[in-house]
C-alpha cells in the first residue's frame, strides 16, 4: 500500500469493500486524523499514549488498556497525544438487527481475553472477507465478545459546549488547569454573574463546574502519565493537586485504579 493511502485509509479503503471487517494496526504517524465518517462502526484500541476523539458533542479521553466503540456514520476527529501512539483498528459492517452496544459511543476497559485476540490481528492489514474462513471466524469471535464483555460505558469524556462565553472560559480553564479556579473567580475575570454561570455549566455540560474541573484535571493527568519524565507527585501538581494522596483517590474513583498501576499498564506490549 502506498504511503498517501496508508496515511488516509481511513478516508479510502474502510468502505471499499461493505461486507469486510477492515484491519488496521500501526504507528499514528500524525497528529491528527481530521473530522470524517464511514460506513462501518470503529473498534479503535491504542497503545502508548492518550487519544482524544472528538464528536459532535463529546470530547472523549481513551487511555491505555481501554478500546472505544464509534459507531457507523458518527463523524469524529483522533488527536493522539504523540505521533508514536499504536493505533490497533477493526471496522466492522453493521445491520439494524445488531446488538444495541453497536450504535452508542461509549469507552471500555479490555479484559485480557480480548486482548490477546486482538494481538493475534497484529499482523493483519487490509479487508478480510468471508472466503478468507481462518481470519473471518476470529474476527466475527471478536465483534461478537465486544458486545458481552462491554457493559457500563467509561464516563471518559466531556461534553462540548455550544455558548461562546463558556467556550472561552473552559478553554482558559484547559490551559491553566495548574491553577485553582473558582466560580467567583471566573465570574470576575470574564464578566459574567456567578449564578449565570453556575446555569451555564450545568445546560451546556451538563454537570457543575466543580465536577467539571475535577474531571478536566484528572483526564489532563492521563496525558502526563504516559509520559515517565514526571513522579506522580509532579504529576498532581501539575494538575493543581497539592496533595498527592488527594489526587491519587479522585484518579481511581475515575479510572478504577492508582495513578501507579494506570502508569505500570501503559505500555506498548507489542511491537508493530
Amino acid at each position: 500500500m502506498s504511503e498517501s493511502i496508508q496515511k488516509k485509509y481511513y478516508l479510502t479503503e474502510v468502505d471499499k469493500i461493505p461486507g469486510s471487517v477492515y484491519c488496521y494496526h500501526d504507528l499514528m504517524g500524525e497528529i491528527l486524523i481530521e473530522s470524517h465518517i464511514h460506513k462501518k462502526g470503529q473498534f479503535i484500541y491504542t497503545e502508548g499514549g492518550v487519544v482524544f476523539i472528538k464528536t459532535k458533542t463529546k470530547t472523549h479521553y481513551l487511555p491505555a488498556r481501554h478500546f472505544m466503540w464509534i459507531p457507523p456514520n458518527v463523524p469524529h476527529a483522533i488527536y493522539p497525544s504523540s505521533p508514536k501512539v499504536i493505533m490497533r483498528n477493526l471496522y466492522f459492517p453493521i445491520k439494524a438487527l445488531d446488538h444495541n452496544f453497536f450504535f452508542k459511543e461509549g469507552i471500555y476497559p479490555v479484559n485480557n481475553l480480548l486482548f490477546e485476540m486482538l494481538l493475534h490481528t497484529k499482523d493483519w492489514k487490509g479487508d478480510i472477507i468471508k472466503k478468507t474462513k481462518n481470519k473471518y471466524v476470529i474476527v466475527m469471535a471478536f465483534k461478537a465478545l465486544l458486545e458481552q464483555c462491554a457493559t457500563q460505558s467509561l464516563l471518559l469524556n466531556l461534553p462540548q459546549a455550544s455558548d461562546e462565553r463558556l467556550n472561552k472560559i473552559i478553554n482558559y480553564i484547559t490551559t491553566h488547569v495548574h491553577e485553582p479556579h473558582t466560580l467567583a473567580a471566573l465570574s470576575e475575570r470574564y464578566g459574567v454573574s456567578e449564578k449565570t454561570l453556575y446555569r451555564l455549566f450545568k445546560k451546556e455540560v451538563g454537570m457543575p463546574f466543580i465536577r467539571y474541573f475535577a474531571l478536566l484535571r484528572i483526564f489532563k493527568s492521563l496525558e502526563l502519565l504516559v509520559d515517565h519524565t514526571y513522579t506522580i507527585a509532579e504529576i498532581a501538581n501539575k494538575v493543581g493537586y497539592t496533595s498527592v494522596p488527594t489526587f491519587s483517590n479522585t484518579f481511581e474513583k475515575l479510572m478504577g485504579k492508582r495513578p501507579s498501576e494506570y502508569r505500570k499498564a501503559n505500555e506498548i506490549y507489542v511491537a508493530s
